[in-house]
């Protein structure tokens, strides 16, 4: 006769809290993995990972008989991963094993733990994107590092022309910073500026604007000469010295100028400096009789300079047979020059000073 033993309350109840207990404490377990394995990739960054890969996959010219690691194929193929990207890990430790921060592959075998470096060092050696293994890549490596930014930022949006065109076009502030990056780019790239340059003359508005901006500039260069050198060509082209009232609003109208901001329009702002100086300018000149006389001859010797650089082009040197270009015009003008220039000479002579009797013996 068979005789059932129903368990008591009290030892059910010890049974489900030794189970309890069990499964608490393998839950205590995983979760202490989790966080070992979370500070060690929070000391060590990717080390952690680029060690796994330097521990088990052979380094180059290694057969496979030679070593129990496996290639860098098999070990993404374990991985679930492309062979590219383990191959970043391993040349980023090779890097790292040069500078002797790490050891080299042969001295490492599977399942061998190291002391790793910091995880700010990870960065210096470890590239997220292959294109930064190329010369290209490498060039805006250097050039993130020395913007303070991390290259794979840099490479990520070299890679998606698109995407840059793109932000460019939607958003001012990268448009902006892209062409202060142009900017900078154009004294060591002069393949560049010649594309900007043809660029700019093959459009109607860039003409027009870069025009604007010249006008602009020259003009503000000729207030600022007068503030910072105290002098001021005259409309003949004579240098004198700036009185001090036409300093003082050369001055004033510059620190308006100089304050304004960066994208500010200074066109309208220069024009009415410019217009207000050379006012001032002409008041001065013709304020003063000695320097009205100077201005009126600088301005005659303008003219007949211009004049006479025109005139000896006048040539018939590559003419074969003057016959073929005759007109009766061509005389016509030249007849009315004639009288023109004879009238002038007439009356620059009748302004010519009488020599002495004494003077005139003398050349005689």
């Amino acid at each position: 006769m068979t005789v059932a033993i129903v368990p008591s309350q009290e030892d059910a109840a010890s049974h489900e809290g030794a189970a309890s207990a069990e499964a608490t404490a393998d839950t205590a377990a995983l979760i202490a993995e989790d966080a070992r394995d979370f500070g060690v990739y929070a000391r060590t960054g990717g080390w952690a990972f680029g060690l796994k890969v330097a521990r088990s996959v052979r380094p180059g010219g290694q057969g496979a008989g030679e070593t129990p690691k496996v290639s860098a194929k098999e070990f993404a193929e374990l991985a679930g991963c492309s062979a590219d990207r383990v191959m970043r890990y391993y040349k980023a430790w090779d890097k790292a094993a040069d500078d002797g921060m790490v050891p080299h592959f042969e001295a490492l075998s599977p399942g061998m733990d190291v002391d790793l470096p910091d995880a700010d060092v990870w960065l210096s050696y470890y590239t997220a994107r292959s294109s930064a293994l190329t010369q290209r890549g490498e060039a805006i490596t250097q050039a993130a590092e020395a913007e303070g930014i991390r290259p794979t930022k840099a490479l990520e949006v070299a890679e998606n022309p698109t995407a840059l065109r793109a932000a460019i076009l939607a958003d001012p502030g990268t448009a902006e910073a892209a062409r202060k990056a142009l900017m900078d780019r154009l004294d060591e790239d002069p393949a560049l500026r010649t594309e900007l340059v043809r660029d700019i003359v093959r459009t109607d508005d860039l003409k027009k604007a870069v025009a604007a901006e010249s006008k602009a500039g020259d003009r503000v260069d000729y207030v600022r000469q007068i503030v910072e050198k105290g002098q001021v060509k005259t409309p003949a082209g004579q240098m004198i010295d700036a009185p001090a009232e036409l300093r003082e609003e050369a001055e004033r109208h510059l620190s308006l100028i100089d304050e304004l901001d960066d994208g500010e329009e200074s066109g309208e702002w220069a024009r009415e400096a410019y217009d207000t100086v050379r006012d001032l300018v002409a008041q001065t000149v013709q304020s003063d009789p000695e320097l009205r006389v100077q201005e009126r001859r600088a301005k005659f010797y303008s003219s007949l300079q211009k004049a006479t650089k025109v005139f000896e082009e006048l040539t018939f040197d590559d003419v074969d047979d003057i016959d073929d270009i005759y007109e009766d015009d061509m005389v016509k003008r030249l007849e009315d020059l004639q009288q023109a220039i004879g009238a002038c000479i007439t009356a620059l002579q009748t302004a010519m000073p009488v020599r002495p009797e004494a003077d005139q013996d003398g050349r005689a």
